[in-house]
């Protein structure tokens, strides 16, 4: 086995088919930053047998409530990312699960309420700067391909008695759900309630806040059904 292919296997990236217009350069210089977010990732679980060993983690990844946090082989956490991860059921990261530059997620919405938490299926990926309010929960299935400043935010404001503050109304906690297979486009928003099947696809910018059954394409605000997958625009 070449040195090449070694240090893909070492990424979680065998599988991966090299463009030949990639210089050797690029690539070495590629894994020189994989090689110090290994060495980052292994002093992130020492003493965790809750997180894998072989995760990576990016420069200045700061993890809140450590031991409410589950992560899995080959996971990628990339610069800026921040997990406050106070809930009661934690953040459960699947195996090869990639959450790109600044990406947050915030468990609980206040101290008052811990909020529910979060679980990401495996091979699951986020662009750069997505958020997570995971209060009332939120659960991603595996193989999503997400792109950047997607937000998701699994809580709502009570607003109906116009006699008290809206902030002193409570809130409403559904949660957020999204199959296995789905691609989300960039900007997305997820609110409370919201839930996708297995297949969907998001366009960019939309506001998802209904269910959609499997294979749907969806875009718009709110978001409506475009199309099913395989056929023709409705």
């Amino acid at each position: 086995m070449s040195l090449m292919k070694r240090l893909l296997k070492m990424a979680g990236k065998e599988s991966l088919r090299l463009d030949s217009d990639i210089s050797a350069g690029y690539m070495w210089m590629l894994f020189r930053e994989y090689g110090l977010m290994m060495v980052r990732g292994r002093r992130l679980a020492l003493g965790r047998r809750h997180i894998a060993n072989d995760i990576f983690a990016g420069r200045r990844v700061k993890i809140l409530e450590k031991e409410k946090l589950l992560v899995g082989s080959k996971t990628m956490l990339h610069d800026f990312v921040y997990i406050d991860a106070l809930s009661r059921d934690g953040v459960i990261l699947g195996e090869r699960v990639v959450l790109g530059r600044g990406t947050r997620i915030e468990c609980s919405g206040s101290l008052s309420r811990v909020g529910k938490g979060i679980r990401i299926g495996d091979r699951t990926t986020f662009g750069n700067d997505c958020f997570f309010g995971a209060a009332g929960g939120i659960t991603i299935g595996e193989d999503v391909i997400g792109g950047q400043y997607i937000r998701f935010h699994a809580e709502n404001h009570n607003y109906s008695k116009l006699n008290a503050l809206i902030r002193e109304q409570g809130v409403t906690q559904q949660g957020i759900k999204v199959g296995n297979n789905c691609w989300i486009g960039s900007g997305a928003v997820f609110l409370d309630g919201a839930e996708l099947g297995d297949g969907c696809v998001v366009a960019a910018n939309a506001v998802v806040t209904g269910t959609f059954p499997e294979n749907t394409v969806i875009g718009g605000i709110p978001a409506k059904e475009l199309k099913k997958r395989g056929e023709q625009k409705l």
